[in-house]
C-alpha cells in the first residue's frame, strides 16, 4: 500500500512517470522505499528546501501509523 502510495505521488509530479520505479526493502519492523526518477525530475520530487520530500515522509508516516510498522522514503539519484 505504502509503495503504490508513493509511486503515485511521484509519477504526479514528474514529466517522465515511465522513469519511475519504488523499490520496497522489507525488514523485521521496518519498510525502506527506495525512490529513483530520470535525471531531470529529481528536483521535482525533491522540492524546494526539500520540502515535497518532506510532505511525502508525512503523508508515507501517516498510512503506516496503523500497521506499527515503520517506513523510510530514499530518494536516490
Amino acid at each position: 500500500m505504502e509503495r503504490d502510495l508513493i509511486e503515485y505521488i511521484a509519477k504526479s509530479l514528474v514529466d517522465d512517470p515511465s522513469a519511475v520505479t519504488v523499490n520496497a526493502i522489507e525488514q523485521d519492523r521496518a519498510t525502506i522505499l527506495e525512490l529513483r526518477v530520470g535525471a531531470e525530475d529529481v528536483g521535482k520530487v525533491i522540492g524546494k528546501h526539500g520540502r515535497i520530500a518532506k510532505a511525502m515522509r508525512t503523508i508515507l508516516s501517516a498510512a503506516s501509523s496503523s500497521a506499527e510498522k515503520r517506513v523510510t522514503l530514499e530518494i536516490l539519484d
